[in-house]
């Protein structure tokens, strides 16, 4: 036995045939299209709300509907969808993307609304794909890990092209062109897809759904990231809260990026090495302490460092949602599911979000976001401690 599979709190094998790298790398690909909108969603929105095609509260709502729409469509291709003629489906969701990109340049209003919710669909698709081969691997929190940190690093060089020079020249219909663009790319990914991935097992008895303990980790997912949603969407509205200029929101932005580059490349390098807990304890003491600081009037250095620091924190434990989820489920459903819970979550975060904020004051989304991370890291402590229970009790009755 291995150091590794000595390990009883880290995953130690793989279900089905070994995914050869070109497909792995695709099925990444595509899933990092889908999620390409999640870092820009701040930049785009904000313009809307600059044109005058949507209003901040309708940042919140817009941003809810899409993630929502992008969740659930993953969740339901999870449970439902047979994991076979992966190009085909990849293909078609990248149309129903693209598609979608272009319709947002000629809506306004509630229009908008209806145009990117079902973007989301298009994006859940593709997530489900990528989703659905780290669920797979040996190592998913280092799968997941690249993942996250080629999605940034896509959102890294696309984040300040818009803020200086297409949103200025082109406004928001510019930056839609631009997302359609690259989501194009999808349609070379859909061609080096794998064909199919191996079926998932599942315990003698047991239908397709989580156990028990599977929901309860992916609840606890949910209330966990929906803190970063809750915050992150209202980053530009903070800044200028506290006196300072749409620019540095901008380049707060993109120090979040860069920071979440480095956290992502840590995460891949930690994964099979720490356990997932004392990651999210640690993070989640640092991003009180972030957080409280953007309440008070801060420096335009100091707002754009610390979501810089924000951004590695945030990217660094992301990925450490999938052991978590295998640790509470081990046949790996609710790690198949994991994906879209964190994209409710970032649909809920946002949503909530538009009920404790108003044009003039945004620090109810500083509040609500703290609540959330401590509610989500104490839920995954108590699984743990459930866990390390039943592992004792196994272990006495095995010794008896």
């Amino acid at each position: 036995m291995t150091e590794r599979q000595a390990e009883p709190h880290l995953v130690s094998e793989a279900v089905g045939p070994a995914i050869p790298l070109s497909e792995a790398v695709a099925a990444i690909g595509l899933g990092a299209i889908a999620l390409l909108i999640t870092g820009l969603m701040p930049l785009l929105l904000g313009a809307l709300v600059s044109e005058h095609r949507l209003s901040a509260s309708g940042i919140g709502q817009t941003a809810m509907l899409e993630l929502f729409s992008m969740g659930v469509t993953t969740a339901l291709a999870g449970l439902w969808l047979p994991p076979e003629r992966l190009k085909l489906i990849g293909a078609a969701a990248t149309l129903w993307l693209v598609a979608a990109d272009l319709a947002t340049t000629q809506a306004s209003g509630t229009g908008i609304f209806a145009v990117r919710f079902g973007a989301g669909m298009g994006d859940g698709i593709l997530l489900w794909i990528g989703i659905a081969m780290i669920a797979r691997t040996e190592t998913p929190e280092r799968w997941s890990a690249i993942f996250v940190t080629a999605t940034t690093l896509v959102q890294m060089i696309l984040a300040p092209i818009l803020t200086s020079a297409v949103l200025p020249a082109f406004g928001a219909s510019g930056g839609y062109v631009v997302l359609a663009l690259v989501s194009a790319s999808g349609f070379g990914f859909a061609v080096f897809v794998s064909p199919r991935y191996a079926p998932l097992v599942k315990p003698e008895g047991e239908g397709g759904l989580p156990p028990g303990r599977g929901w309860l980790a992916l609840l606890a997912t949910l209330v966990f990231v929906a803190c970063f949603g809750a915050v992150g969407v209202y980053t530009q509205p903070i800044a200028q809260q506290i006196g300072l200029s749409a620019e540095v929101a901008g380049l707060a932005i993109s120090a979040s990026l860069l920071g979440q580059v480095i956290g992502g490349s840590s995460a891949a390098a930690l994964a099979g090495r720490v356990h997932y807990l004392p990651v999210f304890a640690a993070g989640t003491l640092l991003f009180l302490g972030i957080w409280t600081v953007w309440a008070l009037p801060v420096s335009a250095s100091v707002f754009i460092v610390s979501d810089g620091l924000a951004g590695f924190l945030y990217m660094l434990m992301l990925p450490f949602l999938v052991p978590m989820a295998i640790e509470a489920d081990p046949s790996r459903r609710a790690a198949m599911l994991s994906g879209a819970a964190q994209v409710l979550a970032g649909a809920a975060g946002p949503l909530a979000s538009s009920f404790v904020v108003s044009d003039g004051n945004t620090h109810g989304a500083l509040y609500l976001g703290a609540g959330l991370i401590v509610s989500g890291t104490v839920m995954m402590a108590g699984l743990h401690l459930l866990t390390l229970r039943e592992r004792a009790h196994r272990q006495v009755a095995v010794a008896e």
